[in-house]
């Protein structure tokens, strides 16, 4: 969310804001609407005060007039009008601000000035690592490869639940919940994150605070009876853990890490990677949030990122770091870098995580905010997340990075402890 601040004195600012995104002409309607609310708002106020100032004339008037012996009927029954008429503006002034409130939920984070403007096509590649195997002949892809070694039963899955939903067996299981405990002891021992284990229904507060609501309402799995949700990714219950509190000196900055599983119903992406694990309704990952402050969020996105490239370094998979244009940047987000691995056997270059700023974007909407020191006003916290990693397509890219001509999949040496093996087979 904005600050309120921006409508009132930097409304070019936050147009070039949305033209960045390339949302200037579908979002001009609702600035238009604010920027008219904003006026409105000030008039009201203007003229509740002149109308609080006759009022309180009238009153010493009335006691003169009193204190006179003098009839003051008039003048009281004047009095009770521009009363009235002070609570019909203040009525009106809420509405107003009520409204305001409400638009200010529908635009964008502003990006990140080193952002490029553009879309997808202006997505930058900032550096790469490790060797694909782009053109190796005989990969098959992974669901032939999960389903020869009993790992993955996907008809099964569709059978419980519908087409996106998994069931991993065996070795396939055992393999999920290997990457869960690599991936949480990698970030609590080595990167000293407190580790979280968090509710997967969230109420609409909690998803408004980081973004979801209301835009992205349709893209939600609800239980409409108890107005709860299923959390499309952890960063939601852990972003909103401090929410409506104020964090005090020393606490800052904080670092969390938690698995959940996740639950998008991926409304508008029909027909889009549907076979095998690319494009699931249900998965599970292992997520990173931080709270920083403003000086240092810049640099802790830099942080955050790293750690999500150590996964894949360790996990030995392929991949590249794209940093996302204005135009591909999420909703919430003011700057993104979006993590990609290379599956040989579907081709494809597969994003598995997002590691973003939202500056004090989801801060404001959820009122997190932190004290510097003893004594000082409270400034809303910078909020970060990132993926480490998303399972599905990280098995993907297991299946066909790492099988050898026999048909089997070799384990990394770091996911061999928590595994058991050395190979699946």
């Amino acid at each position: 969310m904005h600050d309120i601040r921006l409508l009132r004195d930097q409304m070019a600012h936050l147009r070039e804001g949305m033209r960045r995104r390339g949302k200037l002409e579908e979002l001009t309607p609702l600035l238009d609407r604010a920027e008219a609310l904003e006026k409105e708002r000030r008039d009201s106020i203007r003229v509740a005060e002149e109308a609080q100032a006759e009022r309180n004339r009238i009153s010493q008037d009335v006691a003169k007039r009193r204190r006179a012996g003098e009839d003051a009927d008039a003048l009281m029954a004047e009095g009770r009008a521009i009363g009235e008429r002070i609570a019909a503006l203040e009525t009106r002034r809420q509405a107003v601000e009520s409204e305001v409130s409400d638009i200010l939920l529908q635009l964008p984070n502003l990006t990140l000035e080193e952002v490029t403007e553009g879309g997808e096509e202006a997505n930058r590649v900032v550096r790469t690592w490790g060797t694909t195997r782009e053109g190796d002949v005989g990969i098959a892809p992974h669901w032939e490869v999960g389903e020869r070694l009993g790992v993955l039963d996907l008809p099964r899955g569709a059978k419980i639940a519908g087409s996106g939903f998994i069931v991993y067996r065996g070795g396939g299981a055992r393999l999920v919940r290997a990457l869960m405990n690599f991936m949480l002891d990698l970030h609590v021992e080595e990167h000293g994150y407190e580790e979280l284990w968090v509710p997967l229904l969230v109420n609409r507060a909690t998803l408004t605070g980081t973004g979801q609501l209301p835009k992205f309402e349709e893209d939600m799995y609800a239980v409409p009876s108890d107005d709860l949700f299923l959390i499309p990714t952890a960063e939601v219950p852990v972003t909103n853990l401090y929410r409506d509190e104020i964090l005090e000196p020393g606490d800052m900055p904080r670092a969390f890490v938690a698995f959940s599983a996740c639950f998008r119903r991926e409304a508008g992406s029909a027909g889009k990677d549907t076979r095998g694990l690319l494009r699931v309704h249900e998965f599970d990952k292992v997520e990173l949030v931080r709270y920083a402050t403003p000086e240092t969020s810049r640099a802790e996105l830099e942080l955050l990122t790293s750690h999500a490239e150590t996964v894949l370094q360790r996990l030995e998979l392929p991949y590249r770091v794209l940093q996302l244009a204005a135009g591909d940047t999420g909703f919430s987000s003011a700057m993104t870098y979006d993590l990609e691995v290379f599956a040989p056997g579907v081709g494809k270059w597969l994003e598995v995580s997002s590691c973003s700023v939202f500056t004090d974007f989801q801060a404001r909407r959820a009122n997190i905010r932190y004290r510097a020191a003893t004594g000082e006003k409270p400034r809303f916290v910078h909020t970060l997340n990132g993926s480490a990693l998303a399972f599905s397509r990280i098995i993907a890219a297991l299946l066909e990075q790492h099988q050898q001509p026999d048909g089997s999949v070799r384990v990394p040496a770091a996911l061999q402890p928590y595994l058991g093996r050395d190979t699946l087979r």
